[in-house]
C-alpha cells in the first residue's frame, strides 16, 4: 500500500536537505516541535494543511511545488506497484498541467496599474496508468 504521508515526508526531507538545513532550523522557523517535524518527515504523522503551510514557508517553497513533487512520486509508486502486480499500463488522456504562468503589469481602465496573469497549458498530454 502506498502511504501519502510517507511520500510527503520524503519530499519534505529532500527539500530541507537540498538547502543544507537541519530539522532544528526548520522546526524553529516553522514554529513546529522538532519531534513532530521529524515524525512528519518519516511518514509517521499526517500533516495538516496549516502545518504544511508553515513548513513550506519555513523552507521558502510553494505548497503547489511541494504537492507537485509528491504527485510525481505517487505516480511513479503507482506504476511500480502495477508493474509488480503484472498489470499492463495503458495510455489515457491526462488533465492539462500548467506549462507556464506569467504575471505582467498593465494599465487598467482608470489608469491604475494592475496585474495580468497568463496561464499556458500544453496542447496535448498523456499519462501512463495501470488498466
Amino acid at each position: 500500500m502506498i502511504l501519502l504521508r510517507r511520500l510527503l515526508g520524503d519530499v519534505l526531507r529532500r527539500q530541507r536537505q537540498r538547502q543544507g538545513r537541519t530539522l532544528r532550523e526548520v522546526s524553529s522557523s516553522a514554529r513546529v516541535s522538532l519531534g513532530y517535524l521529524s515524525e512528519v518527515e518519516r511518514g509517521q504523522k499526517e500533516a495538516s494543511s496549516e502545518l504544511l503551510s508553515a513548513i513550506c514557508d519555513a523552507l521558502d517553497v510553494r505548497m503547489s511545488e511541494l504537492m507537485r513533487e509528491v504527485s510525481d512520486e505517487l505516480s511513479l509508486a503507482e506504476l511500480a506497484a502495477s508493474a509488480a502486480a503484472g498489470e499492463t499500463p495503458v495510455r489515457q488522456p491526462m488533465r492539462p498541467m500548467l506549462n507556464s504562468v506569467s504575471v505582467t503589469s498593465v494599465t487598467g481602465v482608470s489608469g491604475v496599474p494592475t496585474e495580468r496573469v497568463t496561464i499556458k497549458a500544453p496542447a496535448e498530454a498523456v499519462d501512463v496508468v495501470a488498466a
